[in-house]
Formats: C-alpha cells, sequence, structure tokens
C-alpha cells in the first residue's frame, strides 16, 4: 500500500513542517534566553547603582532619566564600571552626582551672533 506517489509527497511534507516547527522552538528559546540574560544584567546593574549611589543622587539621575534618557544610560555606565574596578571608596552623593554630570555632559556649542 506504502509507496505510492501522493504517499512519499505527503510524508516529505510532514517532514518538513516538523523540521520548521522545531526550529521555530529553538529560535523561540533563545531569544527567551537572551531576554532572560538581558533582564539579568539589568538587574545587576540597578543592584550596583543601589549599593554606590545616595538617595539624592539617585533621585538626580532620575531626573535626567526622564529628560535626557541616551545621557542617564552613559553616566550609569560610568558608574558601574568605576565600581567594577574598585575606583568608588564610598557611595556618590548627590554633589558628587552634580559633578560627574557635568564632567560628562557634552560640550555645548554655544553662538555669539553680533549684529551690525
Amino acid at each position: 500500500m506504502s509507496g505510492s506517489p501522493d504517499d512519499e509527497k505527503l510524508e516529505e511534507l510532514r517532514e518538513q513542517k516538523l523540521k520548521e516547527l522545531q526550529d521555530r522552538a529553538e529560535s523561540g528559546a533563545n531569544e527567551e534566553a537572551q531576554e532572560a540574560a538581558q533582564q539579568q544584567a539589568e538587574a545587576q546593574k540597578e543592584a550596583m547603582l543601589r549599593q554606590h549611589l545616595t538617595d539624592g543622587a539617585r533621585q538626580r539621575l532620575n531626573a535626567v532619566q526622564m529628560s535626557k534618557p541616551e545621557f542617564a544610560q552613559q553616566v550609569e555606565q560610568q558608574i558601574v564600571a568605576l565600581a567594577r574596578s574598585g575606583r568608588l571608596q564610598d557611595r556618590i552623593d548627590e554633589d558628587q552626582m552634580k559633578s560627574l554630570l557635568k564632567e560628562l555632559q557634552p560640550e555645548s556649542k554655544s553662538f555669539n551672533i553680533r549684529r551690525r
């Protein structure tokens, strides 16, 4: 009974579909693993910031986060890098955060316009 051309084609299609489904399941698992790793890295960064920043400094950083998220991200990365390298002895307070923000802020371009 088996061996007819239609049965062979049907079996081929089934195998192909099964392989597609397995490939999709594997790629979904990879995406989930990447997302979990990213969430864990974010949690570690938050814990490190909580450990090395006072409440005032954290509030100031959050205010910057609202207005300039990219800049706040750079500042967070800088603080985490300093903490990992062991260059932070004590916690960063609000005044130190202000000076750090000024230091890391890109140069503002000012224009001097003269009217004749």
